[in-house]
């Protein structure tokens, strides 16, 4: 995979970029503290899957607007975006409310914003919904309910997929999360 710096307001950002050249990119947002090894294999799948990709070595540091100036400067109009953890998260508060930037939305044991988490914490009560095609993978039963009472906040066709016992989905499932974000580019 090829690696680059593109420019963010919060400064330099490393990203690596691999895969074929393919009218779909999948931007991957790993969870915080975790580099972007953790997409190694999700990656090698999507590029047999003949998907490029675009991974930042860390989200530490990102936010909505740098994910947008990192968008910009790689000049891609249009990505399926997909995150983990902290980076489920980010990709949720790009996603929502931002109609035509991006395809879907796959993320790994994160719901909605606007839902309470297992702790029964609401991590930000006025999140508009993503008007996105969305999967949930949950690797943690105790998630299920935060994933489907997602639903009311996803504006376009919605799924959650289950795995159990997985504490990490990137790492420890990264066929079954490859293959749900596979599924999001294809047309039908």
């Amino acid at each position: 995979m090829e690696s680059r710096t593109v420019t963010t307001p919060a400064g330099p950002t490393q990203v690596r970029i691999g895969g074929p050249d393919s009218r779909h990119t999948v931007l991957l947002l790993p969870d915080a503290g975790e580099t972007a090894d953790v997409f190694d294999t999700v990656c090698e799948r999507l590029h047999n899957s003949d998907l490029r990709t675009v991974v930042p070595e860390t989200i530490d540091g990102l936010d909505g607007s740098g994910v947008f100036a990192l968008l910009d400067e790689l000049k891609l109009p249009w990505v399926h975006l997909a995150g983990s953890g902290a980076g489920a998260e980010l990709a949720w508060s790009v996603a929502a409310g931002r109609f035509g930037r991006f395809v879907s939305l796959v993320v790994a044991d994160r719901g909605h914003p606007a839902v309470a988490g297992p702790d029964g914490r609401i991590r930000d009560a006025s999140a508009p919904a993503a008007e996105v095609p969305t999967t949930i993978v949950i690797g943690n039963p105790d998630r299920r309910a935060e994933a489907d009472a997602s639903m009311r906040y996803v504006t376009g066709e919605f799924r959650v997929v289950e795995l159990a016992g997985v504490g990490n989905v990137p790492a420890q499932a990264p066929a079954e999360f490859a293959s749900a974000i596979a599924l999001r580019t294809g047309s039908w």
